[in-house]
């Protein structure tokens, strides 16, 4: 290590002698799984691309690449945007400038190199510099080559004479420093640095199985179907089997009909809800309907479900996979509202889940197919639209700054600020009111986000339970859940918190409530 960081690699020297040596190069699989994660990064900095997509769909392009070529890039993109601010400190103790940080490719090779350093010690040094140095030489020319060889060997040279940092405390000082300060006020100092810390990362992915499938018959059967995968059953959800190196979950069996791809934890919000055979049941903030589709198999026989979302394109795709007619309503200003209300931010979409799937409807096998009633595109901060009243339970899991799914998306700390919290609470408790008015008396709100931040949490929660300051004629009384599931991690009580370091799940917010008119 102190020769290959010393004697370095490009000048193709030996340290001890100075005489000229081979050039030892990388093998051509860590030049590929490089050129991967770089092309990801420079898409997340660049176009704001989602971290997850942008590599799903890198890695779907790179089918050549054989697992573990595929995992180092994985790690790559996942350690570079979670380490990002300390890889990018340890830079600047050699570098003058900061120019290097304007070229997307460029940075991406770079930090790359660095991280591999720093936390890689399966990478040797000389193949960690080599790397990053002809990617950077290939995005910005000679000059940047040069640069980026010079800063790295001083790099290489000071973790070989003071050792690897810590990951988890280079991942802790790269979190904006509102969102440590953020987090310490919501959870105690210990448990936001756990937080922020958590792994593993990327977390594995979640199936939620339908209601009635046998989990352990199904473990087997996905064990049999995809043997160099991992899959266990779940330590929240009843319904949840976690994997890991599963490959295209759409080609198992049992996909879209005995089970879906949804996070554990957006599984724990949706049986939350405590739906019952033969109740109306209303999905408020439905995104792609991955909560729908459980609700609806919740809810028979006899009962119904009806979801809603601020996009009429995200219902079209509920319809499609859900079977569901046409939409009833395309309320005014269905397309506009604050850009971080539902889309991307809300729910399901950081939830790290599979869309529910065309192989939804008329599922065959003696199972009862999910189904959506209807469906309504409406923006809950204009009104409600045509979304009828009389609803038993309803179900707001409401756009949030997405703080919960950082294991996932690292990329949303680099997003969000903290102007955007007071903002987002006011969203999430005009949301929250308006669809409390299709409840019935008697009925039951739950509110939801995936955030773990007081103030998207309990405060939200004590404002809906206030006196109202609008017109709306309802009020919130928060009420114990009444599913069992919520019982246990609620405590019996009226709200929980879901942690990755605590559950193994993404990050979640849920209060209960009682809708009185």
């Amino acid at each position: 290590m102190a020769d290959r960081a010393k004697g370095d690699g490009r000048d193709g020297r030996d340290a001890a002698s100075g005489a000229p040596r081979p050039r030892e190069s990388a093998p051509r699989g860590e030049s590929a799984s490089r050129a991967v994660a770089a092309r990801v990064l420079a898409r997340v900095w660049g176009s704001d691309a989602f971290a997850s997509s942008a590599l799903d769909a890198e890695l779907r392009r790179a089918q050549a690449l054989d697992p573990r070529d595929a995992g180092l890039a994985t790690e790559l993109v996942y350690g570079v945007l979670r380490a990002q601010a300390a890889l990018e400190a340890r830079i600047a103790e050699f570098a003058a400038k900061g120019r290097w940080t304007t070229d997307p490719l460029v940075r991406a090779h770079v930090l790359m190199g660095a991280y591999s350093l720093c936390f890689l010690d399966r990478v040797p040094a000389f193949a960690a510099v080599s790397e990053a140095v002809d990617g950077a030489q290939a995005a910005g020319g000679p000059r940047v080559g040069a640069f980026a060889n010079a800063v790295l060997r001083k790099l290489a040279a000071a973790v070989e004479s003071s050792g690897r940092p810590p990951l988890a405390g280079a991942v802790v000082a790269s979190a904006p420093g509102w969102l440590r300060g953020a987090l310490r006020r919501s959870l105690g100092r210990a448990a936001a640095e756990a937080f922020l810390s958590a792994g593993p990362v990327p977390p594995p992915t979640g199936l939620c199985l339908a209601h009635g499938e046998d989990r352990d018959a199904w473990l087997e059967a996905l064990r049999g179907a995809a043997p160099a995968g991992s899959f266990e059953a779940g330590r929240v959800s009843p319904r949840a089997i976690v994997a890991r190196g599963a490959g295209d979950l759409r080609r198992l069996p049992g996909f879209g009909v005995a089970w879906i791809g949804q996070e554990e934890g957006a599984q724990a919000l949706a049986l939350a809800l405590g739906a019952l055979p033969g109740e109306r049941v209303l999905d408020a903030c439905a995104g792609r309907g991955n909560k729908s589709w459980l609700l609806s198999r919740a809810v028979l026989p006899g009962g119904a479900v009806d979801a809603a979302d601020l996009y009429p394109a995200k219902l079209s795709q509920l319809r499609e996979a859900l079977s569901a007619p046409p939409a009833s309503s395309e309320s005014a200003g269905a397309e506009g509202g604050d850009a971080l209300a539902g889309g991307a931010l809300a729910g399901d979409a950081l939830s790290g889940e599979a869309p529910a799937g065309g192989a939804l409807a008329g599922a065959g096998g003696g199972r009862a197919a999910a189904f959506v009633r209807e469906t309504y595109a409406v923006d809950w901060t204009v009104g409600a639209g045509d979304v009828p009243e009389g609803y038993d339970r309803v179900l707001v899991d409401a756009p949030c700054s997405g703080v919960g799914t950082l294991r996932r998306r690292p990329e949303i700390a680099l997003r969000r600020d903290a102007d955007d919290l007071p903002r987002l609470a006011d969203l999430q408790v005009a949301i929250a009111r308006r669809a409390a008015t299709r409840a019935r008396d008697g009925g039951r709100l739950v509110f939801a986000v995936c955030s773990v931040l007081r103030e998207e949490c309990e405060a939200v929660a004590a404002r809906l339970a206030a006196p109202a300051e609008d017109d709306l004629g309802v009020r919130l009384e928060p009420a114990p859940f009444d599913a069992e599931i919520a019982r246990e991690l609620s405590g019996g009580g009226d709200a929980f918190r879901l942690l990755p370091h605590v559950h193994g799940t993404d990050g979640y917010f849920a209060a209960m409530f009682i809708v009185r008119r």
